[in-house]
Order: structure tokens, then C-alpha cells, then sequence
């Protein structure tokens, strides 16, 4: 498919979109919507309170806000598992019925066809059900990552989770290479038994779903999808990166404010000199490890763009508790911001490297935009996702011996200026063009994306 948002063309079908109200489920949910509307569907975006969308942003698309159970204040990102098994609750009855009367409009002159809906939300399969409606599934992490969640099961009776022995964690994962025993999906919570229930009923309903659509491409994770076809049978759709087609939906769906000041500062940069940091919208770190984030930054003399966003150190909300000689020693060279357009920022010529935690929207973005990568996973799929970075595709360096400045300046500085991150560079820019031959007339994605287009047109 060309970069290139098409003109609408008028099928008299209307779909359903339900994501999980969580930054990086709800960017490609509305990026996944945007397509969709380019290729003649009409849009209605259900939602919860929770983190609610700006419906402001997407003028084109109907937007029906359902309750989610949560007094105000009360929900959390603190226990993401708690979260989204309160949401999975919570939502069955609001979803149902506004889902049925959607369904019962009679005035309505696109009838709906399809439930898409956000495979953590697994709920909603069984609603999708008793309405007799098809629901098709999307999964915003890599399908990659998603072996390792078929595979729980057994890994449990193995004795791989949940983890216990330290001096096994570099042991080798049976069948899912190159992944070691610590690159598990792990997901804290004051109940662990709920990661398993979780993960069972998301990857049973997804089973039980019409189809996935994934936010990949062929080229990129061709052995993992064809072992997901031959697990499910039912039909797949990699049509991604989504954001290479939607380039601007990241900021206008943004649930942070970003500050455009940085793009002034990184505008005065010399070529690819800059490392650009940032741990997404959830991840926070120990006031001790801020601090060698802090001076590894420093005495690896490289420029910086930090992103360190409130929250970021636990049980602080302020991000001016940086000492005075720290300021000193990086006058001049480093910009500190609450949050940044990083599409933008990735895609500036100033950029180097990036460091990141790996969670799928930005590991991709720094894939399309052939930037190098240095890793530092926190939980869930990223682990995965880094081992891949560094040791499949080997676009990145992964920080793997703990948050000490020492191993932070040594790796910024293999990333940004030695001859083996001149070499993940030129990968990451080979790895590039590949994103962009998928979505090329003709492309991996474009061709599936035809086909889900094709499918969806079908119900």
C-alpha cells in the first residue's frame, strides 16, 4: 500500500472498534480505524472513561463512551493485570448494550459488519457471540511475542514460570528461539495467578475470533506468523507498521502533552549525533537507577533528548530533582522534556540512536525510521522484543547487566560511535527499506491489507 492515505470510497459497511485504554493499545487502534475509513468503512470508536480518546482529533468517526466501573481517580496503570481484568468484568454489561443497540438501529445506513476489538479485551468475544455479529481481532504487540503467551501453559509445567531460579535465566526457552528464560513476558501484580488466567482466556478467545490483524510485516516476522497460521487456522492480516501509514495519528491520539520545544533544540544538532531516551508511557525506575541513567547520559558526551515524563521515578512526580552538577556538566548538549512527538524525533536527521524500552509501537518506529537501538526492557513483551532487536534482527545493543553508569556510557557509545553501531546503522536502514517495499504497491502488507479489506466487506 503507498504512504499515501487513500480517498474514501463509500461501501455502505460500518465497523466497531474497542480498545484497551492504554497508550499503546489505543495509537494503533485509531491508526488501524484511520486506515480502515481510507479504504471506504464507516467508523464508530466505543471507549471507556478511562483514558478516553479525543474524539476531537477524528472527526470522521463516531465515538460512544461506555462505563467502565471505575469511580474517578480510581483506575490505575500501578497493576496494569488488575486493570485489565477489572476492565474485562466491568464492561460486559456497557459493551453489550451498546453494542445491541447499534445493532438495532434501524436508521443506520451502514449496517454493522464487524466487532474489532482489542485482543486483551477478551470479553468481548463471548458478547460478539450472543449478537451473532463476527469480531476480529487485533493484537498490538508482535506476534512474536505472542508464542511465548501460547506457550505459558507450558512453561508452567516445566517449572520455567513463574521464576525462581536466578542461574537459570539465561537457559535457552524450549522451541522458542532465540528467547532465553528471562526474556519471559513477565508482568507484575499483587496476583500473579491473575497473569495466568489472563493470558488463557486472551489467547482462547482470540482462537475463537474470525481473524487477527497484526501491526507487523512479513518480512520481519515470517517464521513466527507462519507458526501462528499453522496454531490458529483461522485468517491473519499483517498489515503494518501502522504508523508508517499514519504518520501523524501518534501525536493527535497522544494522552500526554507533548513538549514541540525539543524539535527547536534537535534542529541545532549535527547529523545522527543525538541519543534520544524515553521508557513509554507506564515504565518507572528506582530514584537510584534515575540517577545512572542520569550520569551515564553525562559522561558518554554524547547530545540527549531525555524524555522523563512525571512518574517516571517512583514516588516522585517531579522531574527538576536533577543536582546542579549534573546541569553543569551537561550544559549545552542535553534537553529534558515531560513528553516529545518521538515519530517526529525519530525521524529527525539529528538522530542517532535511540534508547528505549522496547515496547512494540516505538521499537517498530525506530525500525521505520532505520534508527539503532539501545534496550532496556522493563516488562511484558519487551524482553522479547529486545532479544530480537539485538540478537535477530540485530539493529540494537541490549543493556543487560543492570542500570550502572559504566555499562550506560559504554553502551551509548558502541551505539552512537563505534564501527559496530555504524554497522547496526547500516542494518537498521536495510531493515527500513524493507518497511518500505511491504507497504509499496504490490508490498507484503499491501496485498494484505486488500485482503482485509476484502474480508471484512464479506459479513
Amino acid at each position: 500500500m503507498d504512504s499515501e492515505v487513500k480517498m474514501p470510497q463509500r461501501r455502505g459497511v460500518g465497523l466497531v472498534l474497542f480498545p484497551l485504554p492504554l497508550q499503546g493499545h489505543i495509537n494503533p487502534m485509531l491508526q488501524l480505524a484511520t486506515i480502515l475509513h481510507s479504504r471506504g468503512f464507516s467508523i464508530t470508536i466505543v471507549h471507556t472513561h478511562f483514558n478516553s480518546p479525543n474524539s476531537s482529533n477524528y472527526r470522521n468517526f463516531t465515538f460512544l463512551p461506555i462505563s467502565d466501573g471505575f469511580s474517578d481517580g480510581q483506575a490505575s496503570t500501578d497493576d496494569v493485570i488488575e486493570l485489565i481484568t477489572a476492565l474485562n468484568v466491568n464492561c460486559v454489561a456497557p459493551f453489550r448494550d451498546c453494542l445491541a443497540g447499534l445493532l438495532s438501529d434501524e436508521q443506520s445506513e451502514e449496517p454493522i459488519a464487524c466487532l474489532i476489538s482489542d485482543a486483551t479485551m477478551h470479553f468481548t468475544q463471548a458478547v460478539a457471540d450472543s449478537l451473532k455479529l463476527p469480531r476480529v481481532v487485533l493484537r498490538t504487540s508482535s506476534p512474536s511475542s505472542f508464542l511465548v503467551f501460547i506457550a505459558y501453559p507450558i512453561l508452567r509445567q516445566k517449572g520455567f514460570i513463574p521464576i525462581t531460579d536466578s542461574e537459570q535465566l539465561e537457559a535457552p526457552l524450549p522451541n522458542l528461539p532465540p528467547l532465553k528464560v528471562k526474556d519471559i513476558s513477565i508482568i507484575e501484580t499483587q496476583n500473579p495467578e491473575q497473569v495466568y488466567e489472563l493470558v488463557d482466556a486472551m489467547v482462547n478467545q482470540t482462537k475463537a475470533s474470525s481473524g487477527i490483524i497484526w501491526n507487523s510485516f512479513e518480512h520481519l516476522e515470517h517464521s513466527s506468523l507462519a507458526a501462528l497460521r499453522q496454531e490458529f487456522g483461522i485468517p491473519m492480516f499483517p498489515i503494518g507498521p501502522f504508523q508508517k501509514v499514519c504518520p501523524c495519528l501518534s501525536s493527535s491520539s497522544s494522552l500526554l502533552t507533548q513538549d514541540r520545544g525539543c524539535i527547536a533544540w534537535i534542529d541545532a544538532q549535527a547529523p545522527m549525533s543525538v541519543i534520544y531516551v524515553s521508557y513509554g508511557s507506564i515504565a518507572a525506575m528506582s530514584e537510584s537507577e534515575f540517577m545512572e541513567i542520569a550520569w551515564g547520559l553525562a559522561n558518554s558526551n554524547c547530545p540527549f533528548l531525555w524524555v522523563v515524563r512525571p512518574g517516571s521515578v517512583r514516588g516522585s512526580k517531579r522531574i527538576d530533582a536533577l543536582p546542579h552538577d549534573f546541569l553543569e556538566t551537561v550544559s549545552g548538549r542535553c534537553c529534558i522534556v515531560k513528553w516529545a512527538p518521538q515519530q517526529e524525533v525519530l525521524a529527525h536527521p539529528a538522530l542517532g540512536g535511540f534508547w528505549t524500552h522496547n515496547g512494540w509501537n516505538s521499537t517498530l518506529e525506530s525500525i521505520c525510521e532505520g534508527v539503532p537501538m539501545l534496550c532496556r526492557p522493563c516488562f511484558r513483551d519487551q524482553m522479547g522484543n529486545a532479544r530480537y532487536v539485538s540478537h535477530v534482527w540485530r539493529v540494537g545493543i541490549q543493556l543487560e547487566k543492570g542500570l550502572d553508569r559504566g555499562a550506560i556510557e559504554s553502551g551509548i557509545r558502541r551505539l552512537m560511535v563505534s564501527k559496530e553501531g555504524e554497522e547496526m546503522r547500516m542494518r537498521a536502514l536495510k531493515l527500513k527499506e524493507q518497511v518500505d517495499l511491504s507497504l509499496g504497491n504490490g508490498g507484503s502488507s499491501s496485498q494484505s491489507l486488500d485482503s482485509l479489506v476484502a474480508f471484512l466487506s464479506s459479513f
